[in-house]
C-alpha cells in the first residue's frame, strides 16, 4: 500500500488548476459512494485528481489507484479499503472500475462494512451502476462527464474565460449576450476550430496526430470497454465499428432498420442491441419524436455521432455540413442536460416545448411560422435577431 501512497501523492502533486472542467465545483464526495461517470478521453482522471488537489492536497486521508494498477494482481480492492480505513484514511478515488473483476460486489462491502470510507469512482459511460452483479441503486450517487462544450474548449485552447449562459438566456437575451461575448472571441473562427479537434482536452497533446488518437478511443471504446462490460459476440464487435462508419458518412442517419441489418449482416434485434451499445458508450445519440422512447426493440428516427469530432475522424473530409451543424447542437443540449426529440415539422424539439429549425447564414423561418416557442438556428453568422440565433451561441451552456 505504501507504493500506491507515494504513487498517489505524486500524480496529485503534478496536477495542475490551470484549467477546471465544468463538473468540478458541482461535484461533492461527502456521500459514502460517488460514481463518476464518462467516455474515454473526456477527463475524467484529471477531474479526479483536480478535486483531490483542490480538497486533499496537504491531507494523508485519501488514495487515489488505477484500477488496472499492478497491485490488484495479488490484492483485494476490499482488502486495501480496510488497510487505508486502519491507517486512517478516509477517501479512495478509484480510476476505471470496470476494469476490475466483482467491482461491484467490493464496493458494496466497501460501503456497508467499512462506513469510515468515502469511494469516489470512475467508470465507462457504459457501465449501469445499477445492475451490476451486487446493485448499487441505494448507495451510489452518480455524475457525468460530458465532453467539452465550445465554451471549455475556448478557454482550454486560448485561455480565455467566458461565463456559462443558460439555456432560457440564450433564448431571451441572445443578441446583447452574443455583443458582449463578442468583445471576447471571434465565435465563427473558434466554432470552426472547436467541431474539428475541441471536443477531447487531449487536443493540447498537438491537433497532428488528435484523429489518428481520436480513433484508437473509439477502438478502445468497442474492443474493450463494451467487450469487459457486455461481452458481446465477437463478430457484434466488429459488426458495430461497420454501423458506426454507415452513420458517420449519412446525413443525418435516418435509419431503415430491415435494410440496415441485412447491409451490416445481423438481425433486427442485435442491431438495435448494437444501437444501444454505441449510445450508451457516447459514440452515437438515437433520437425520436415525442412520445416515442427509445427501447431495447424500438428503433430511433435519426442517429447522429455523439459530437462532431467523430464525424471528422470517421468520415473525414466527407462530412456533411448539415449533419455537422445538427450534431453540435443536439450534443450542446444533451450534455446540458435537455431533453431532445425530433420535431414533427422542423429539426429538434426541446424540453417538450421549444422548436428548432437549423441551418447556414441564409436560413429562412418558413418552417417554423406557424410554430409556437420556435427559432432559427443559424450557422456562420455572430448575432442574431428575434427568433433568428447563432449556432456557436448554443455552445456556452456549460
Amino acid at each position: 500500500m505504501e507504493e500506491l501512497i507515494i504513487e498517489s501523492n505524486e500524480k496529485v502533486r503534478r496536477t495542475s488548476l490551470n484549467f477546471k472542467r465544468y463538473l468540478l465545483d458541482e461535484l461533492d464526495c461527502s456521500q459514502n459512494l460517488t460514481a463518476l461517470r464518462g467516455a474515454r478521453g473526456v477527463g475524467k482522471t484529471t477531474l479526479l485528481l483536480q478535486y483531490m488537489a483542490l480538497h486533499h492536497k496537504k491531507s494523508k486521508d485519501a488514495l487515489y489507484v488505477s484500477m488496472d494498477h499492478q497491485y490488484f494482481f495479488d490484492n483485494r480492492l476490499i482488502d486495501l479499503a480496510k488497510k487505508f480505513n486502519n491507517a486512517g484514511g478516509k477517501f479512495l478515488f478509484l480510476d476505471e472500475v470496470h476494469k476490475y473483476p466483482n467491482w461491484s460486489r467490493e464496493l458494496k462491502l466497501i460501503y456497508d462494512n467499512i462506513p469510515g470510507i468515502k469511494v469516489v469512482f470512475t467508470s465507462s459511460s457504459i457501465l449501469n451502476i445499477y445492475s451490476g452483479e451486487s446493485d448499487l441503486s441505494r448507495r451510489a450517487i452518480s455524475y457525468d462527464l460530458a465532453n467539452l462544450s465550445l465554451r471549455e474548449f475556448i478557454e482550454l485552447n486560448s485561455g480565455i474565460k467566458l461565463p456559462v449562459i443558460s439555456f432560457d438566456d440564450i433564448l431571451k437575451n441572445h443578441q446583447e449576450i452574443a455583443f458582449d461575448l463578442l468583445k471576447k472571441i471571434k465565435p465563427i473562427a473558434k466554432f470552426n476550430e472547436y467541431i474539428r479537434y475541441g471536443a477531447y482536452p487531449f487536443f493540447k497533446e498537438g491537433k497532428k496526430f488528435y484523429f489518428q488518437k481520436l480513433n484508437n478511443v473509439i477502438n478502445l471504446i468497442i474492443d474493450i470497454d463494451i467487450n469487459i462490460i457486455y461481452n458481446p459476440d465477437y463478430m457484434l464487435i466488429y459488426k458495430a465499428k461497420k454501423l458506426l462508419h454507415t452513420i458517420a458518412v449519412s446525413s443525418p442517419f435516418i435509419p431503415n432498420i430491415t435494410k440496415l441489418s441485412e447491409r451490416i449482416g445481423v438481425s433486427r434485434p442485435t442491431l438495435i442491441k448494437a444501437l444501444n451499445y454505441l449510445d450508451r458508450a457516447l459514440l452515437i445519440i438515437q433520437a425520436s419524436k415525442p412520445q416515442k422512447g427509445i427501447g431495447m426493440l424500438s428503433k430511433p428516427d435519426k442517429i447522429y455521432l455523439h459530437n462532431t469530432n467523430l464525424l471528422f475522424a470517421l468520415a473525414k473530409e466527407n462530412a456533411n455540413t448539415g449533419n455537422l451543424r445538427e450534431t453540435f447542437f443536439i450534443n450542446q443540449m444533451k450534455n446540458s442536460g435537455k431533453k431532445i426529440n425530433i420535431s414533427g415539422t422542423s429539426d429538434f424539439l426541446i424540453n417538450d416545448k421549444y422548436t428548432f429549425e437549423i441551418g447556414g447564414k441564409n436560413k429562412g423561418q418558413k418552417q417554423i411560422r406557424n410554430t409556437k416557442n420556435a427559432f432559427v438556428v443559424r450557422d456562420d453568422i455572430e448575432t442574431g435577431t428575434g427568433k433568428t440565433i447563432p449556432l456557436w451561441l448554443f455552445g456556452m451552456m456549460y
